[in-house]
Order: C-alpha cells, then structure tokens, then sequence
C-alpha cells in the first residue's frame, strides 16, 4: 500500500477558514458550557461506570486512555474537583506522565444505554491523598494514586454520534471471533504468534486469568 498523501489545496489552515463552512454556532450550544459540576452534572458521573480521558505531552504528542470501575467511580469532591482512581494497567503510564508534563485533560462520560455523554475539561494533577484514595478501595485494595481534576468547563453532548453508530443496538454488535484475539495481535505484531491454535488457546485462557486476578 503506498503512503497516503494529501492534497495541500484541500487542507483547512485556519479558523476563520474552517468558521466559514459552518453555521454559527447556536446560542444553547454556547451557553450549556458551565463552569461547576451543578446537579444535572454530578447525578451524571455517579450513574457512568466508563469513561475516556484525553492528555497531551510537552512535545504536543496526544493519547486516550479508558478508564472503568462500578458506576460513581469517580469522585465529585466539589463543584470544582473530580477524582479519578489509577487501577492496575500495563504500566506505560502514557496518562499519567502526560498529566505531569502537561495538566490539561479532557474527559468523555458514557453511561451504558445513554445515547448522551458528559464532556469534562480541566487540568490535572496527580495524589497520593489517603483521605481521597481510601474512599476508592474496591475488593480490599486501594488504589496508588488518583487522578484530581480541576474541572474548568462542563457540558452535555447531544446524541448525534451515538445513534449514528448505533452503539447500544444489539442488533448491531460485532462477533469478536471477527479478529484474532489481543495476545495473538500482539504477538503477531511483536514477537510472532504460535501456529499451534492449542498453544494459542492456553495463552488466550491465561491472560483471561490474569484479568481476573489484577483488576485491582
């Protein structure tokens, strides 16, 4: 496959460019944007048990990263301040180096169900505070750190990319035997997949096992 390359007569260079092919924005969607977590906010983050959470580094290179517990995982400590438990993952620690590097965030609340999600931007930081983490204990085990943030704008967004993707229609759910598994991906991407299917089973079982044993 040969390298894709973009015809420079097509690339959107500016705002007021980009403005230009749009209407103006409608008043709602500018004044829904709050600057507390009122109510309608918080009775959100308590009912979702996912979220994704996007960071940036100091050379302006950006991820997003999942983040899931039971729903109310997250913490509303004030109107101003969320708290984010850090669970057993793969150490790469992508999203918390970024967050020391560069503490704005942005914040995606999917409840299951919901065809709207819960836009959060602020800036982070990240705490050892027992008082916070004791608070996020799940199976007798507390978490090492949590993600405090403080929350700068608020607001719902609409349902539109949601029931275009049809998310929750079951109807529209994939068979996941579509693709190899993820430990035979990245084995294939990395050291090479066993031929073997029965070799290839027992690692598919044990990573499964070890899902079961680190969540927390």
């Amino acid at each position: 496959m040969e390298n894709f390359k973009v015809n420079p007569e097509f690339v959107i260079r500016d705002e007021q460019s980009l403005r230009s092919m749009f209407h103006a924005t409608h008043d709602l969607a500018v004044q829904k944007c709050q600057e507390t977590l009122d109510e309608h906010a918080q009775a959100f983050i308590s009912r979702s048990p996912f979220l994704c959470i996007g960071t940036q580094n100091s050379d302006e290179k950006a991820d997003v990263s999942p983040r899931g517990d039971p729903a109310g995982f997250v913490k509303v400590l004030d109107q101003h301040t969320l708290a984010i438990p850090d669970r057993p993952g793969n150490n790469r620690l992508d999203t918390l180096a970024n967050i020391i590097a560069n503490p704005s965030v942005g914040l995606l609340f999917i409840i299951p169900g919901f065809d709207e999600t819960l836009r959060v931007n602020g800036q982070a930081c990240l705490v050892t505070d027992p008082e916070i983490l004791d608070g996020m204990r799940v199976n007798g085990r507390v978490p090492k750190l949590a993600i405090l943030v403080k929350v700068k704008t608020v607001f719902l967004h609409c349902a539109k990319a949601f029931r275009r993707s049809h998310l929750w229609d079951p109807d529209q759910f994939r068979d996941r035997d579509e693709m190899p598994s993820i430990i035979e991906i990245i084995l294939d991407q990395t050291t090479g997949a066993p031929s073997d299917r029965d070799e290839m089973r027992k690692l598919d079982e044990g990573l499964e096992e070890t899902y079961k044993n680190t969540l927390y």
